[in-house]
């Protein structure tokens, strides 16, 4: 059976449009469903906004179906951000005090869409930084300069815990705080040079008394120790020597005194001899002769030198 074709004014052939109803309505059903999908990043929120309205629930990361051209769905990070800045202060004893801060800090999940409608996306700049600058200067009017120095870690956990407090409550969670760096101003520094300077000259001079005492006092024992062990040597003299003598005078009984006596004896009658009484008495035979009464002297003759013996 023949087909009857429309045909146009000018004599040609009408064409069949029906294959283009289709496409149109396949680019349609495509939009829609494109529209209904989101997919919430790694790390992120969704809130979900019906007619620019907060809805209590909220799309955790991944693909989700949302009403097409009703709701919307706006990501809100919860990574880990770094916020820094530059800070100034007074501190205790009046010192001006500039820093650098940096704040590590996430927005709790489950508290998003409050966030999103009670702050919106620019949380950073509505809330951490006005907090953080007033933490910092609370905490910082607590110490005296030097005490910023010698004790920064425990001022920074000040400062976190303030921190904390503020904005715990919003839904941000600090995860670190830290104080990068403390500047003062160049009278302040240079005083400080100058007792960190005279700190170590007393040390200095301390350390050198110290060791000149530690010397004195190795020498006073060295002389000690030394004067000791003469001492000592000279006991052990003594001692040697008693006990010398002692086994000498147990040694010399008559017998050997008299032998010995014998040996040393030159032939000459002593003049000079003890008694029992320790006293001195002279034995001098001329003296005893001449004072004996039997004593007869007799003069020698006298003979000239020019005489001669017939």
């Amino acid at each position: 059976m023949a087909r009857i074709h429309e045909i146009n004014i000018d004599g040609s052939v009408k064409r069949n449009f029906k294959g283009f109803k289709w496409v149109v309505t396949a680019i349609v059903v495509l939009a829609v469903a494109g529209a209904s999908l989101t997919i919430v990043p790694a790390g992120n929120t969704g809130v979900v906004l019906t007619m620019g309205k907060v809805s209590s629930t909220s799309f955790q990361e991944g693909a989700h179906f949302k009403i097409p051209f009703v709701q919307s769905v706006e990501n809100m990070s919860n990574k880990i951000q770094v916020y820094e800045t530059p800070a100034s202060a007074v501190s205790k004893d009046l010192q001006t005090v500039s820093s650098t801060l940096a704040v590590n800090y996430r927005l709790i999940s489950d508290k998003s869409p409050d966030m999103y409608q009670n702050v919106g996306v620019d949380y950073q700049t509505i809330l951490i930084t006005p907090v953080v600058q007033e933490c910092f200067k609370s905490a910082t009017a607590n110490y005296t300069a030097e005490q910023l120095i010698t004790e920064r870690q425990t001022v920074a956990d000040d400062v976190k815990s303030a921190l904390e407090s503020k904005l715990n409550g919003y839904g941000i969670y600090i995860e670190k705080f830290n104080i990068v760096n403390f500047d003062f101003s160049e009278e302040f520094n240079n005083a400080i040079e100058a007792k960190q300077v005279a700190e170590q000259n007393l040390l200095k001079t301390k350390t050198e008394q110290e060791q000149a005492i530690v010397i004195a006092n190795a020498e006073a024992e060295k002389k000690v120790i030394s004067a000791k062990a003469e001492a000592e040597a000279i006991m052990a003299e003594a001692q040697a020597n008693a006990d010398a003598n002692e086994l000498l005078e147990k040694s010399l009984t008559p017998k050997v005194i008299a032998y010995q006596q014998i040996q040393k004896w030159n032939g000459v009658l002593p003049k000079v001899t003890g008694s029992d009484n320790g006293m001195l008495v002279n034995i001098d035979l001329d003296d005893i002769q001449k004072s004996s009464p039997d004593y007869n002297y007799i003069e020698p003759e006298y003979i000239p030198e020019n005489d001669t013996l017939n």
